[in-house]
């Protein structure tokens, strides 16, 4: 397991399969993984921010057994970098659709 901090923005609107195996795949490659969760005051969105981090933190923690040790579920309203300077995060992680 590799002993940098990532970092997986998105407005996981609400979480999927796509995300969680992103995820997953993420935790072999770096030790502790941010969940970040954005909240843009300008976007309109399914679910508010807490209800998304709480959907996430179910499914993550409740549902799949996932550690809480080696992931954070937070929100974020700034810039990407912004957000990867304040957390020491040297990996940037994103998800690719077809």
């Amino acid at each position: 397991m590799g002993s940098k901090v990532g970092i997986y923005p998105g407005t996981f609107d609400p979480i999927t399969f796509g995300h969680i195996d992103i995820i997953e795949r993420t935790l072999k490659i770096v030790k502790t993984l941010i969940v970040a969760v954005s909240d843009d005051g300008t976007k309109e969105y399914m679910f508010s921010a807490a209800e998304r981090i709480s959907i996430i933190k179910d499914s993550l923690f409740n549902d799949l057994k996932f550690s809480s040790r080696n992931i954070k579920v937070l929100s974020f309203n700034t810039l990407t970098t912004s957000l990867c300077k304040k957390h020491g995060a040297t990996k940037l992680f994103r998800g690719l659709r077809a």
